[in-house]
């Protein structure tokens, strides 16, 4: 009974986790934008001796898709302890959980592995691309980010999944 509370808890920390990094990721980029809106003017004089808003503009989010691959990197780390953490509280469980469990540190692993690295060798790549300009590696880019995304969907679908099954044990 506690093993499933724990592992209870241990799920919505993921899942609140995952989406924490959503929030932050987006965060990031449109910080950039609100800046540059309306920049302080000690700001707006810094901005003009770089080049101007689109020079700025390009800085600064280089400057947040190095936070985010920090963010991702050290999330997926994160992420990693707490499936195995769930793993073991879940082992004595049904197969089904510790399928429901091992799929989900999969994804994670995957990602760890290697979506996560290819996204961020070709968002180093293209981080100095104007935006206007065509490239088919920003093509690709947001294929793996696709990718990404619905692997994350794929993982939260699948740890409130468990969550359901644990709660219903517990009952």
């Amino acid at each position: 009974m506690l093993a499933q509370r724990l592992a209870t808890f241990v799920i919505g920390a993921w899942i609140a986790g995952a989406l924490f990094m959503v929030l932050v990721a987006t965060q990031n980029f449109h910080a950039v934008d609100r800046l540059l809106a309306a920049p302080a003017p000690a700001a707006a004089e810094r901005i003009q001796t770089v080049g101007g808003r689109d020079a700025a503009r390009m800085f600064l989010r280089y400057h947040s898709s190095e936070l985010n691959r920090f963010y991702f990197a050290t999330s997926e780390q994160a992420q990693i302890v707490l499936g195995l953490a769930l793993l073991l509280l879940v082992w004595r469980n049904g197969l089904a959980d510790r399928l429901l469990c091992l799929a989900m540190l999969a994804i994670v692993l995957a990602g760890r592995l290697w979506l996560t690295p290819e996204i961020t060798l070709v968002g180093r790549l293209i981080d100095w691309i104007p935006p206007a300009a065509s490239d088919p590696r920003r093509d690709y880019f947001w294929k793996l980010h696709g990718i990404y995304s619905a692997a994350e969907v794929t993982k939260q679908v699948l740890g409130v999944a468990l969550a359901i099954r644990l709660i219903k044990q517990t009952k």
